[in-house]
């Protein structure tokens, strides 16, 4: 079943400002939360689909590529680790999201009982990593696994990400007593409401470090450098981005890791250039194999074929070949190659090659006599690209 466009889901606008996508979501989460509508599956997926919708549409570089290459942009069954909403569990959706209704979360506006799933903080999260890959058009035919070394934050492997030196350097917070969370009772207009903010003395972790690691300083990360395999589909275009979750910057005493995101680079091929999914090839011949006719190879991503040209090719002709371009990304279909002939005109020649042209400059059948089957090249080109 094809996905709902996002922008479809949330009911706004595609050029929506983000308080307005964070807005509509709000409302959306609101009329579709568990707490409301209990066993209901169709709310509870309804739910999800928002939230599918909102982590794309409130994240600047996500929003960026979906608006460009739709869905193709942000999936993640190639781009590997972990994907979007439609894979998360609810928990992950109540703790990613769950500031969107303030600092009391979910809680505050269901009376503070109940599903209230203001999961406790573990730390500051990581930031994410930017990295370029390059591929050659061979690659990005047939797709390609790409292994690349990136330097980053990575959990200090002496306190485990703690940042505590250790087991006995770390003790219950005092202020919340481990909950990570502090409750408050404030009077409104329409009474007393219960906030649930983040605890103030531990930062939500619930837990106090007394000495801190001597290797990371009690920050709980280090400088390292990881090999990272990434599965890149095949059709990439220049400027895709795929989104590796949980492979930046892992986060500071415990806290969850950034994403890592890879724009696509494309190195220009020595003899084809790309046309969307279409390759093309300009092939030059000499006036006799354009006159007479020949067999001439050209260059294939999957190698060299022979094609035929036949006697009297006009300088313009295309030839095309099926299926010998690119793939779309995640879709059926291939584009072609295009070859465009270009009769080659000598600049320069000996007496015995000038006294032939000339006797054939005179010849009937060397002057031009185009015919209303020698369409122009803006026509041809016109009716390749239909």
């Amino acid at each position: 079943m094809a996905k709902r466009d996002f922008y479809e889901i949330l009911g706004v606008q595609r050029n929506a400002a983000p308080e307005e996508i964070k807005k509509a979501y709000r409302k959306l989460s609101l009329q579709y939360h568990l707490d409301k509508n209990p066993g209901n599956k169709e709310a509870e997926e309804k739910f999800k689909e928002a939230a599918e919708a909102y982590e794309v549409l409130s994240d600047a570089d996500k929003k960026a590529s979906y608006d460009r290459y739709g869905h193709a942009g942000v999936d993640q069954s190639h781009g590997g680790g972990g994907g979007y909403a439609g894979g998360m569990t609810m928990d992950d959706i109540f703790q990613q999201f769950g500031d969107i209704f303030g600092e009391g979360g979910f809680s505050e506006f269901f009376g503070g009982g109940g599903r209230a799933r203001t999961s406790r903080p573990t730390g500051e999260r990581g930031s994410n990593l930017r990295v370029k890959v390059n591929l050659t058009l061979e690659e990005i035919a047939s797709g390609v696994t790409k292994k690349i070394k990136v330097k980053k934050q990575a959990p200090c492997d002496t306190c485990g990400g703690s940042g505590a030196k250790d087991s006995s350097s770390v003790q219950t917070c005092t202020t919340c007593r481990g909950a990570g969370q502090v409750r408050q009772v404030r009077s409104t207009f329409m009474g007393q409401m219960q906030t649930i903010t983040t605890c103030p003395a531990c930062g939500g972790t619930g837990q106090t470090i007394t000495a801190n690691c001597p290797k990371c300083a009690g920050h709980g990360r280090v400088q390292a450098e990881e090999t990272i395999e990434i599965e890149i589909p095949a059709g990439m275009e220049e400027g895709m981005q795929l989104s590796l979750r949980g492979k930046g910057h892992a986060g500071a005493k415990g806290g969850p890791p950034g994403d890592l995101f890879v724009t696509i680079e494309e190195i220009p091929h020595e003899s084809l250039q790309r046309d969307g999914m279409n390759l093309v090839y300009e092939l030059f011949v000499n006036f006799a194999d354009a006159s007479l006719g020949a067999s001439i190879d050209v260059p294939t991503l999957e190698g060299k074929v022979k094609i035929k040209i036949p006697p009297g090719t006009q300088s313009g002709k295309i030839f095309r070949l099926k299926d010998k371009g690119l793939p779309a990304v995640q879709s059926h279909g291939r584009g072609d190659l295009l070859i465009h002939v270009s009769v080659w005109t000598p600049k320069k020649f000996n007496e015995e090659e000038r006294e032939l042209l000339e006797k054939l400059r005179i010849m009937p059948n060397f002057q031009p006599q185009p015919g209303k089957s020698e369409r122009t090249f803006f026509e041809k080109m016109r009716d390749y690209f239909k």
